[in-house]
């Protein structure tokens, strides 16, 4: 996590199904839970209007599966689990996303310059 603890809102879009993903693999999960569970590894500036959206297009993909279940305080709940084609994607989509750290890390971990380098002639 940054140091001010703030995370860049277009990198959290773009690995939020992979986030959703890995936490459907561990526990069928409904949307609020899985945004408290988003909230509880840090990534706080991930708001209900983004999750909820990102599950209907996981769910059109098919790879994921929902289910109404009724709930004694109030409204039925919608469940959302990975489906088996979901795990083969996340299983996928885990590699990419592994090469991609690794192909960045020795780039990343230099200290930012003050400025850049000269060109050679």
């Amino acid at each position: 996590m940054p140091e001010d603890g703030v995370h860049d809102s277009q990198l959290l879009k773009g690995v939020l199904s992979l986030a959703l993903m890995r936490l459907l693999a561990d526990r069928e999960s409904y949307g609020y839970e899985l945004v408290t569970r988003l909230h509880e590894l840090g990534l706080t500036e991930i708001q209900d209007g983004s999750v909820y959206p990102a599950l209907g297009r996981l769910e059109r993909d098919g790879h994921v599966t929902s289910r109404l279940v009724a709930s004694p305080s109030g409204a039925a709940r919608k469940y959302y689990r990975l489906s088996a084609p979901g795990y083969a994607a996340l299983k996928h989509i885990e590699r990419a996303w592994q090469s991609l750290v690794s192909a960045l890390e020795p780039i990343l971990s230099q200290p930012v310059p003050a400025k850049p380098k000269e060109a050679l002639p």
